[in-house]
């Protein structure tokens, strides 16, 4: 999975220029930022952490994260990747090259995103590299290891993405959940990511034995998620299918019942065309969000945010890390982690009420009565204070108010 980590260097510029972007990008991304220590932030909803798109910092012609917090309402980031040093050790770097203890780019990306109210999350691991689960010598110094990036940073959600090769190592699958478990314990309220490889009937044979291990060490994450593309996918009704079969096994696991399973599970997708040739549009990641939602899914995310941008041509017959291969505006794929995380992107609203509310306006309201109980997920419909409203997006007790034109309800009319 996501084989287009590193274009960066010399055959990188060249393939950036072919889509009409540049290293530029990253210049104009850290050249604004105050070196220094990391600021703290308050921390966000978990189904903000449970949202947040993989931005590559510094590779993949990284994209500005305070324009996208602009342009879309995004507030959260999963920033990759933490590796071990190419050369050896066990000490955490980003992609293998950039040693954590000495940065200061990544940590002026974190202080913006924070100083506009967002935060971040850091993924372990991802496709290829050294990971710390493999240069460590058990759990103990893997998870130390960890504790200095979650330290450095001030972290409040972290991830484990276990991908080729380490997964296909038992020692190190066993480093790498007994690292998540003991810097759970000792980082109270820490949101904790387990994300692996997806198939046709959930995940493979390593993903399996990585759940039977966390099960071996009482390790329970906040999610499981599965990334269902790279494996003979087609569209949103197969990734569907993988996510239903994804939790089947998750009961048979760990016995929990699927409303349970469900509230432990994730969806890693990737946008657009995909490393192997497969395609997801729009419409596919709003099948699939309309899923996680009603299903009541703990997790949605996506690789990723350098690739939220239109190529040119928009569709070449390539996979970059820097666009999608799709048609699309800029950010089109950032808006789904909005509605996942029940937020609104600040669009211009519609000021006038629309000129026939249902039910003709005739006084009759046909809907159910709003209940601050229900779960209600994009396009359901209800009544309250005499008006008809319709769903945005996820929803749980949040009140329809004609005060709040940016929340999950739009107000169509009095009926």
């Amino acid at each position: 999975m996501r084989r287009l980590r590193a274009l960066l260097g010399a055959a990188a510029t060249a393939a950036l220029a072919t889509v009409g972007l540049t290293t530029a990008g990253f210049t104009a991304f850290a050249t604004d930022q105050a070196p220094g220590a990391t600021s703290s932030a308050a921390a966000l909803s978990n189904r903000w952490y449970a949202a947040a798109p993989y931005l590559m910092p510094l590779d993949n012609d990284p994209p500005s994260a305070t324009a996208i917090m602009d342009a879309t309402g995004l507030k959260a980031f999963q920033l990759a990747f933490i590796l071990a040093p190419n050369g050896g050790g066990c000490s955490p770097t980003w992609g293998g090259t950039a040693a954590v203890s000495g940065d200061t780019a990544v940590g002026a990306i974190i202080d913006s995103v924070r100083a506009k109210g967002g935060d971040v999350s850091v993924s372990i691991g991802g496709y290829g590299g050294t990971k710390l689960g493999q240069a460590c010598a058990d759990s103990a110094s893997t998870a130390a290891a960890y504790q200095q990036v979650i330290t450095k940073y001030q972290l409040k959600a972290i991830e484990f993405d276990l991908e080729e090769p380490e997964y296909e190592n038992t020692a190190a699958v066993a480093h790498e959940i007994g690292a998540a478990k003991i810097l759970q314990q000792n980082n109270p309220g820490l949101y904790v990511s387990v994300t692996t490889a997806g198939t046709a009937d959930g995940t493979g044979w390593f993903g399996k034995q990585m759940l039977l291990e966390a099960k071996a060490q009482s390790f329970v994450p906040n999610n499981f998620s599965i990334m269902p593309f790279d494996g003979g996918f087609n569209g949103a009704a197969s990734q569907t299918s993988a996510l239903t079969n994804f939790n089947s096994v998750l009961q048979s696991t760990f016995g929990w019942d699927a409303a349970t399973a469900y509230a432990h599970e994730g969806f890693s997708g990737m946008n657009g065309r995909s490393d192997s040739g497969e395609y997801f549009s729009q419409a596919d990641f709003q099948t699939v969000l309309d899923y996680a939602t009603g299903h009541g899914m703990d997790r949605f995310t996506f690789w990723s945010l350098n690739r939220d941008r239109q190529c040119s041509p928009p569709d070449n017959g390539t996979t970059s890390g820097v666009c999608s291969s799709v048609p699309q505006a800029a950010w089109d794929f950032a808006a789904f982690s909005v509605k996942f995380a029940g937020a609104t992107p600040p669009d211009n609203p519609p000021t006038d009420p629309p000129t026939t509310p249902p039910g003709g306006g005739n006084g009759t309201c046909t809907a159910a009565p709003w209940s601050g109980s229900a779960v209600y997920t994009a396009g359901d419909e209800v009544t309250y204070a005499g008006h008809a409203w319709q769903a945005k997006w996820w929803t749980q007790n949040e009140e329809p108010s004609a005060a709040n034109t940016w929340g999950p309800w739009q107000d169509e009319g009095a009926c």
